[in-house]
């Protein structure tokens, strides 16, 4: 079979009575932003540190959020970072630059408004940039909870009681990011990105106890500099794993395709099909010409699977059909998208 590849496994999901089976197979997705073709070089900015004007405000956050101004620049330093390593992985690109702007934001944990545009273009112009990355917001909120339990000491004199000390904490950490195009002055996307950790520890020592969420910093900039990837990783397309379902009950004829699928030989199965769609029984037929969607569909070749699925609704009301053929559709947009982003 052609583009064997695209399929990854067979499997039967469902109970022995029902009629149909799964087949999982790839799909490529376009990217969840396009970017124009003449955006060849980008500028990526930090924006993130508070500014001096909202200093007592962000104190007061700071408090409340167990957070500090080191973490909070070192966790955009981290974001800086993997956004642009996520580009430079990009062959689009001909220049990545990263830049100390010198910009702030109202902090505090808010999203703030976006730049204004003299001040975007000004950036991209001095860079040399088409476009312009900036980390918006970075912010990190934890909750601690303390506990003490009874427990004991085991000792060469036997078990001596003692307080067990258990610290749980849990930090968020949150990303704000923009696009900018200075060319069309629009902001080309706009995303919160939030992921939560865990810390804990449990000691008779408190001190040990407390070792546990003493990693949190390093554990924030990992987090932090997967963040910037994964917003980088939005411009470009993705692969996605979906399921189709086809029919293998009618009669013995699919019984065999159905045993030659389960060993991989889909062209087997293939071969029995196209020949049931000439079947006298409208039932056998219709399933044929679904099943023959599927494969066609496998095999990459959407207009065939259009075609076969269509027929399957419009010439036998096999209702699974008229889903399966707005699915293809869908998918045969998304690939005259992708043509275009490959362009």
């Amino acid at each position: 079979m052609k583009n064997a590849a695209y399929l990854l496994s067979a499997a039967i999901l469902l109970s022995s009575c029902s009629s149909t089976n799964l087949v999982f197979i790839s799909v490529k997705e376009p990217a969840s932003v396009m970017l124009p073709n003449y955006i060849k070089s980008v500028t990526v900015i930090n924006r993130s540190v508070p500014s001096n004007e909202n200093k007592v405000l962000n104190k007061v956050h700071e408090v409340f959020s167990l957070e500090s101004d080191n973490l909070v620049r070192e966790g955009g330093k981290a974001c800086m970072n993997g956004l642009a390593d996520e580009l430079r992985n990009n062959n689009r690109f001909e220049n990545i630059v990263k830049l100390d702007s010198g910009l702030s934001s109202f902090g505090a944990g808010v999203f703030p408004a976006p730049l204004d545009w003299d001040r975007v273009e000004k950036i991209c112009r001095e860079t040399g940039a088409d476009a312009l990355f900036s980390l918006e917001f970075f912010d990190t909120e934890s909750k601690l909870n303390y506990s003490a339990t009874p427990g004991s000491i085991t000792t060469g004199f036997g078990n001596i009681p003692a307080l067990e000390h258990q610290i749980n904490m849990t930090t968020v950490v949150k990303t704000g990011w923009r696009m900018y195009n200075p060319s069309t002055r629009t902001v080309m996307d706009e995303s919160y990105i939030s992921k939560d950790l865990q810390f804990s520890g449990r000691n008779v020592n408190p001190v040990a106890a407390a070792q546990a969420v003493i990693g949190k910093q390093e554990a924030v900039k990992q987090v932090a500099n997967m963040a910037g990837h994964i917003y980088a990783s939005k411009i470009n397309p993705y692969w996605i794993r979906v399921h189709r379902a086809y029919f293998v009950r009618a009669n013995d004829g699919f019984a065999t395709a159905k045993r030659k699928a389960q060993t991989g030989n889909w062209d087997g199965a293939a071969g029995i099909w196209l020949k049931e769609t000439n079947s006298p029984s409208r039932k056998i037929a219709g399933r044929a010409c679904y099943n023959m969607a599927i494969i066609s569909e496998i095999n990459g070749h959407v207009n065939d699977a259009i075609i076969w699925a269509q027929k399957a609704y419009e010439n036998y009301r096999i209702r699974l059909g008229l889903e399966y053929v707005n699915i293809l559709r869908h998918r045969k947009a998304d690939e005259e998208l992708l043509t275009i982003q490959n362009n």
